[in-house]
């Protein structure tokens, strides 16, 4: 790898580990609405320009079907889930469970499209992950109730079925243009649900900064970085950092919001990735790619 895949590697495994931290400071001051609403529309406006200049948006319009369901199934439900998941639950917790997201598209797989037959390796992958699931969840829900671990869980379901919206019909399209096209549908579509449940107050300074940090750092600039990071090291290896991320949210969130941290969330993480590892690995390699796949942003 060299010193610029290298840099723009370390710099995604942090920037999609910190937006769990910053979702859990944004939703003390505000709904989950309001948060995705901010969070899209500031996104947008500053991908729009660029997206605009490549003419990338155009080529989209004969695809708005699929496109609008990309957006809902990538974008729209899955951050306002995690935003109301994490008004209950950790930053920590919610960024491991989000880790099984390798896991729930191999069984995804092996359910729908994929009829051939589990290796003993996919099987024992998908196995050691439900226990570091279990182990994750089992002593660490803090006295939550089970309703925010199901909204991460179903987070999960998302991002593992986004992509294969994006692999099955959006593959040929530019990729910014998507995306920025996507994160417009979500701010629209947003506008009138966020209208009713505005904050009474003024949100605090802090959660302004952690909204503006959201979508400049961890949305619009992380896209950007994102697709350099494809262009100089290739997709199959720019997928790595879905594994880092997790580890450095857990970390921000023991070390800044003094969250807590259970051995059994440590054998737990540790579980599910190589659960992750050993499910995925024996399935069939896709064509080599320079295309963006896109992983999915917290």
């Amino acid at each position: 790898m060299s010193r610029r895949g290298a840099l723009l590697f370390a710099a995604m495994c942090v920037i999609w580990g910190i937006p769990y931290l910053l979702i859990k400071v944004a939703v003390d001051d505000m709904s989950p609405s309001v948060l995705v609403l901010g969070r899209t529309a500031m996104a947008t406006l500053l991908l729009m320009p660029i997206a605009l200049a490549r003419k990338e948006l155009r080529p989209l319009l004969p695809y708005w079907l699929p496109l609008v369901a990309f957006a809902a199934i990538e974008i729209a439900i899955p951050w306002v889930l995690l935003g109301a998941a994490e008004t209950e639950i950790s930053s920590s917790l919610t960024a491991l469970l989000i880790a099984t997201v390798p896991l729930v598209a191999t069984v995804i797989a092996l359910t729908t499209g994929n009829r051939e037959r589990p290796g003993s390796q996919t099987l024992l992958g998908i196995g050691l992950g439900m226990v570091g699931v279990a182990a994750i969840v089992g002593v660490n829900v803090e006295g939550a109730s089970v309703v925010p671990i199901v909204q991460v869980f179903l987070v999960a379901v998302c991002y593992a079925v986004g992509p294969a919206i994006l692999q099955r019909w959006l593959s040929h399209l530019p990729a910014l243009g998507v995306i920025t096209a996507s994160l417009a549908l979500t701010a629209v579509a947003y506008v009138p649900i966020a209208a009713f449940s505005l904050p009474s107050e003024t949100p605090s300074g802090t959660a302004i900064a952690a909204v503006i940090a959201l979508a400049v750092v961890c949305t619009a600039l992380a896209f950007l970085l994102f697709f350099a990071l494809i262009a100089e090291i290739g997709p199959v290896r720019a997928t790595v950092i879905t594994y880092v991320n997790p580890a450095v949210a857990a970390v921000l969130g023991v070390v800044i919001l003094d969250e807590h941290f259970t051995v059994a969330m440590g054998i737990g993480f540790a579980l599910v990735l190589a659960g992750s590892v050993l499910a995925t690995r024996t399935r069939a390699a896709p064509k080599a790619s320079r295309r963006p796949v896109l992983e999915p942003a917290p």
